[in-house]
């Protein structure tokens, strides 16, 4: 009599879905919803994410990930693909505030330069955009240590993603 075939999946550790809790977030200019649609699209196009912790049935992946801000911190509701929730992974965003408040300041100009400033500008400004950018993708990936395993270029798409969420209630547009 053969054996039945084993139920555990390889580790698939990616994002196969990711979303915004509508609740958490306010009215959007259409620069900022433009961010939000590249950087999930990007972020689902190629990612690494790999939870620590272990799941029921040694389930790694892959994973849905919604975002959301609850009493003032983040909360990473992560699920199997077939949506079963995994965890809740709630991360303080007191350290995230000064390089998003950087980070909107510094696109608000990268913004109006692309609309009337000239090559050179606009590259200075894209660079020092990037900068910001990369530094708190090396904070969220320090902040995730332990907890969450991502490379680079997903904490540069979750970071824009986290600057989405915190506009709630500013008045965007």
């Amino acid at each position: 009599m053969a054996e039945p075939a084993s139920s555990v999946r390889p580790p698939d550790p990616r994002l196969v879905a990711v979303e915004l809790d509508e609740g958490s977030i306010g009215a959007r200019s259409a620069d900022i919803e433009q961010e939000r649609s590249i950087a999930i699209l990007d972020l689902l196009e190629a990612n690494h994410f790999a939870p620590c912790r272990p799941y029921p049935h040694d389930y790694a992946g892959p994973y849905r990930l919604t975002l959301r801000v609850e009493e003032g911190r983040l909360a990473l509701d992560i699920a199997a693909d077939t949506g079963e929730r995994l965890e809740t992974l709630i991360l303080a965003l007191g350290r995230f505030r000064r390089p998003i408040k950087d980070y909107f300041a510094i696109c608000d100009s990268y913004f109006a330069a692309i609309r009337q400033a000239g090559p050179q500008q606009i590259e200075t400004i894209d660079m020092a955009r990037r900068g910001v950018h990369n530094q708190a993708a090396e904070l969220l990936m320090e902040r995730l240590e332990g907890k969450i395993e991502v490379d680079f270029d997903t904490a540069r798409r979750l970071f824009t993603l986290i600057c989405v969420l915190h506009i709630r209630g500013d008045s965007v547009g």
